[in-house]
């Protein structure tokens, strides 16, 4: 909600100040075709240098990658191209979640899903995954919008501890799969760490920094400030071992475009799970995290699945000669 509020209020007022500007230009002979244009290069032009702002940090302070996972010139101008691209589709997504995806009717069901976005976002991230996994017979997927989106990471640990509550008591399920992107890893791991994992039945953080990022001191809020390296509350957090018997996956890229050092996504008692060439925010538009991110789920349903009833054997009512 806030990030949608935030958007439209951007978009309504930028937008009706342009208007007014071409309009009065219009009036005194002024041509409508460059007035459109011009929106069009403004919209596009500052997602852009948003992009490249991204990639610059997170290239200074990159971790050192082994060669095989280095990439040539095609495929970094396709990691680019991607990033690029969410990044502006993004907007639309983030302003009309409410409409794009919504949480299933009230069911039985014995592991619902729960999408868990990251900071500055709302789960209208998860529009194209969410797609990706109903096409595939995936059923029970919910979805996390918390905030404000600066607020402490332990505040919005406890709207998802209320959501996972709400999940138990529609689903009537005694845990949940939780997919996490960014920050909301962190807000899960904060949720464990009060609550315990009693609730959690599986766990994949995409694109996580389980150690915090350098970008994060480019951008103000509490939630930011916990996410800087070497600060107390990350330091904490890591403190406090993981559940050995809790399956935690940490799904992260070489060249993620906003967790930098890159390596700050590994996780000691995680099963780390790394790609290349794609970006942070592509990593919820990528046909490869898809597969693992449904397999992992597909996984754990069908482990925690009742056996199914062996076939009766016919016998006959008397025996034959």
């Amino acid at each position: 909600m806030w990030t949608a509020i935030s958007l439209w209020l951007t978009t309504l007022g930028l937008g009706a100040a342009y208007v007014a500007f071409a309009v009065r230009a219009v009036m005194h002979g002024g041509r409508l075709a460059p007035w459109i244009a011009g929106a069009v290069a403004l919209y596009f032009g500052s997602i852009l240098v948003l992009c490249i702002s991204y990639f610059t940090i997170s290239w200074i302070w990159r971790a050192r990658r082994p060669r095989d996972v280095r990439i040539g010139a095609r495929a970094t101008l396709r990691l680019w191209w991607d990033e690029y691209a969410t990044l502006a589709g993004s907007p639309l997504r983030l302003m009309l979640y409410g409409l794009l995806i919504r949480d299933p009717d009230r069911e039985r069901l014995q592991m619902p899903v729960l999408l868990v976005h990251g900071v500055l976002c709302n789960a209208g991230v998860w529009v194209r995954l969410k797609r990706h996994l109903g096409r595939n017979g995936v059923r029970g997927l919910f979805s996390l919008s918390y905030g404000p989106p600066l607020a402490s990471i332990e505040r919005l640990a406890d709207q998802l501890g209320r959501k996972i509550e709400s999940m138990c008591a529609a689903t009537g399920a005694q845990r949940v799969i939780v997919v996490a992107h960014s920050m909301g890893g962190l807000v899960a791991r904060a949720y464990m760490r009060r609550y315990g994992s009693a609730r959690i039945a599986r766990i994949i953080t995409i694109g996580t920094p389980h150690h915090g990022s350098m970008m994060a001191w480019f951008l103000p809020g509490a939630s930011l400030a916990q996410m800087r390296p070497g600060n107390g509350w990350l330091a904490a957090l890591n403190g406090a071992r993981l559940d050995p018997a809790l399956r935690f996956v940490s799904l992260w890229s070489w060249h993620d475009s906003m967790v930098a050092p890159q390596t700050s996504s590994e996780l000691p008692g995680a099963v780390d799970v790394a790609i290349v060439g794609v970006g942070h925010n592509a990593l919820l538009g990528d046909a490869g995290v898809f597969a693992l991110v449904q397999k992992e789920i597909e996984d754990e349903r069908r482990a925690v699945a009742p056996p199914a009833p062996a076939a009766a054997t016919a016998r006959p009512d008397r025996c034959s000669v």
